[in-house]
């Protein structure tokens, strides 16, 4: 499937070959930031560009910060790469005015949204969202099968938590509901890692959970997930993956027949945890007296009034003890 999507603001492009064939959409000089396993997956893109700097790793807040510090060129803030980069691009551009272009290499959908830190001493800088989008399949869902898994899982999650949070709506819940499909379709036979068809399909899904969640925001899941990252110090998708199944739980309890009627959404999350390497915390590097501190910090985030009724200190803790 290709397509161009013109949404407001914003260009989306999807397809095959697309990343290749993006120059009438970025056209040249522009600021590039990408990693060293991105960088020679777009070839074309990486001769376009102005300048290409490398993102490592750490914190969005600081590393958009020392780019910042360091200078970066270009009337177009381009990023090559995973979650981490296109939301340094974002953080970046959000904070000098710039426009922001997105490639994604994982299945993070931070190309579809303005949710990001933001760049350390400017408190000014505003969230964006990229106005140019290229997801080529052949990027976007590139990584290796347990990377793959872990990624899918913060598809999912995407598209569980859209459905239902204070904000959703029909459109983006439509949205989120393909994605689901999707990505059910995608991990359909036990034991058999995606194909190629299979992976267009995830870079699909990722698309579609991101424009949800955008719409809808997000609450309980992401905000245990990502103090995981942040107090704990584990890995994004990894710590979707380990929580996804037992949110699912708590998400359905508040909306009985509407997140997961069946079972098979937790089903799926389990699935993806195991392939992942993920299932439960204890294996993606989070030792268990950090928990405490974990759930006290997610219980500050404001994020938590988007899932009615809102989680108390103690559930959370719960829910981290039920992943541990």
């Amino acid at each position: 499937m290709d397509f161009t999507w013109q949404d407001g603001e914003r260009t989306i492009r999807f397809g095959r070959g697309s990343a290749a064939g993006s120059r009438d959409l970025l056209g040249e000089g522009y600021a590039l930031l990408t990693t060293p396993r991105a960088e020679p997956m777009a070839p074309d893109v990486v001769e376009r560009a102005g300048s290409v700097h490398h993102v490592g790793s750490g914190l969005v807040d600081e590393l958009s910060a020392d780019l910042l510090a360091a200078g970066v060129e270009g009337d177009l803030v381009v990023a090559l790469g995973g979650g981490r980069v296109i939301d340094t691009a974002k953080a970046i551009a959000g904070a000098t005015g710039r426009r922001a272009g997105a490639i994604p290499t994982t299945l993070s959908a931070a190309e579809m949204t303005k949710v990001h830190r933001t760049p350390k001493g400017h408190a000014d800088a505003k969230p964006i969202r990229p106005a140019i989008v290229v997801n080529d399949p052949i990027l976007c869902a590139s990584q290796p099968e347990a990377d793959l898994a872990a990624s899918a899982a913060n598809s999912l999650a995407h598209a569980v938590e859209a459905t239902v949070t204070t904000m959703s709506s029909p459109v983006p819940t439509l949205a989120a509901r393909e994605a689901q499909r999707l990505i059910d379709a995608a991990y359909l036979v036990e034991g058999e890692p995606p194909a190629a068809a299979q992976r267009d399909q995830l870079a699909l899904a990722s698309l579609l959970s991101g424009y949800a969640i955008d719409a809808a925001w997000y609450g309980l899941h992401h905000v245990l997930s990502q103090t995981l990252v942040r107090v704990g110090g584990a890995g994004h998708g990894p710590a979707n993956a380990a929580m996804l199944p037992h949110t699912i739980g708590a998400l359905e309890r508040r909306n009985p027949g509407r997140v997961d009627p069946d079972g098979g959404l937790a089903q799926l999350a389990h699935r993806l945890a195991r392939i992942a390497g993920a299932d439960g915390i204890r294996g993606i590097g989070v030792p268990e007296d950090r928990l405490d501190a974990c759930a006290e910090a997610a219980a500050q985030r404001a994020e938590l009034d988007f899932t009615a009724p809102r989680a108390e200190q103690a559930e959370l803790r719960a829910l981290y003890a039920a992943a541990w």
